[in-house]
């Protein structure tokens, strides 16, 4: 599910969120022009766990030096077949220093991002549900409460897998708390959601509980299955749950002590459906 737009309109020019948005693609724009490397501003201004529980730790990495074609044996109803796949060599190699003390990291890798797709979502949502909160938290409060939820979630990552040695890097977590926030600062929120399904895309106009719910049940189920299988998936799933209940919670104490500016009214959005669009081919989001 992709958000277009919701029907909270903001009352002031979110400067802070459109900072944020802009420091971030320019680290990013960084990232991208950096020389080719072991491992660049990622090993050197992102999270690893391991790293921050003993910053004097030896981290190593594993790195891919080649690949090879190989065979598997498959049983099929035809009999046994040779299957090809891509098997890659891998070596350890030591972890680039940090340029800041390891301490620092849950906080400056959220600075950070993998590829276009990772920036241009988190980006997005951010876009999306950020002006909002912002509205509500005043400027400096909403700044201190992004970097907030945003080390939040680089904690939650850590106490899962303190041992890991894989950078962790990304403003999901931080751009979750955003989400947590919304969810009480405005519960009764609308969202016009873009929704594919195979060929088909839907345009549905969503409350923004079913959204940010469902949003949240999926990292809490793909969160379980990541603590419970020897697989990997190179998502931070428990950033995201972390982020998102550290930024429910500071927004429903702050509000119960009224500590944040007064919610803004809605405004109707479309209900009407849009018809569904078919496509020949499914597009990746």
């Amino acid at each position: 599910m992709i958000p277009l737009r919701d029907n909270i309109p903001s009352r002031t020019t979110p400067l802070v969120n459109y900072a944020l948005i802009g420091i971030t693609a320019f680290a990013f724009v960084v990232q991208l022009l950096e020389p080719e490397s072991e491992g660049g501003l990622v090993e050197r201004l992102g999270m690893i766990p391991a790293r921050v529980v003993d910053p004097d730790a030896e981290i190593v990495i594993p790195t891919a030096v080649g690949k090879r074609i190989v065979y598997e044996e498959r049983w099929t109803r035809d009999g046994i077949v040779r299957v090809p796949r891509v098997a890659y060599e891998v070596e350890d190699r030591p972890a680039e220093p940090s340029a800041v003390p390891p301490v620092l990291t849950p906080l400056t890798c959220i600075f950070l991002h993998g590829g276009w797709m990772h920036f241009l979502g988190n980006m997005w949502f951010l876009f999306i549900f950020g002006d909002n909160v912002e509205d509500r938290f005043g400027r400096g409060g909403y700044l201190a409460f992004y970097l907030a939820s945003g080390v939040a979630a680089s904690l939650s990552h850590l106490v899962t897998d303190p041992q890991s040695t894989v950078p962790t890097i990304g403003a999901s977590g931080a751009i979750a708390g955003v989400m947590g926030a919304y969810l009480v600062s405005y519960p009764h929120a609308r969202v016009m959601t873009l929704i594919p399904i195979f060929y088909i895309i839907r345009i549905e106009v969503l409350p923004a509980p079913i959204f940010l719910g469902i949003w949240f049940v999926i990292q809490l189920f793909q969160g379980v299955a990541a603590v419970t299988s020897v697989q990997t998936t190179g998502v931070a799933w428990w950033a995201h749950i972390g982020g998102f209940a550290v930024g429910a919670g500071i927004a429903w104490m702050l509000d119960k002590w009224h500590w944040l500016r007064p919610r803004r009214d809605s405004v109707p959005l479309s209900s009407q459906r849009l018809r569904p669009v078919r496509r020949r081919h499914p597009r990746s989001f």
